[in-house]
């Protein structure tokens, strides 16, 4: 769930604050001290300053809100939405409701390699599979 959820705040940060999502990268942490996403810049030049990203996290709900907006719905909905891992005929063994239309991003800013990726276990999708962590009220 946090590795789709980071994913997603990619998207919704590299949509409005002008840093190209190849640019941003995360680190996702998860043990029994706590749960955590770290999104960071290393390129050089205009799309490597820290002060942008410092910038995002002051308005870390607005970003939340509209990764979870981006999450609801791929273009490639339904099949993205109804693809199970374990349908043998697709091979894809390591994704759920996970595509380029929504959640794959640039091989060098995901530390997982776009693998383990499900936007259900985020955010209800067409699929209704009940999985989401967050509910809408």
């Amino acid at each position: 769930m946090l590795h789709s959820l980071a994913h997603l705040l990619i998207q919704a940060v590299a949509l409005e604050c002008g840093y190209a999502a190849t640019a941003i990268s995360e680190r996702v942490y998860a043990g029994a001290a706590g749960h955590g996403i770290l999104l960071y810049t290393g390129t050089p030049g205009s799309e490597g300053t820290l002060g942008g990203l410092v910038a995002v996290g002051k308005r870390i709900e607005h970003y939340l809100a509209t990764a979870l907006e981006l999450g609801r719905l791929c273009s490639n909905d339904p099949i993205c939405a109804q693809h199970r891992p374990d349908d043998r005929h697709e091979e894809r063994f390591l994704h759920g409701a996970a595509c380029h239309g929504c959640l794959l991003i640039a091989e060098p800013s995901c530390e997982r390699r776009n693998e383990l990726l499900d936007r259900a276990l985020v955010v209800a999708t067409v699929d209704e599979l009940g999985a989401e962590f967050f509910v809408d009220p």
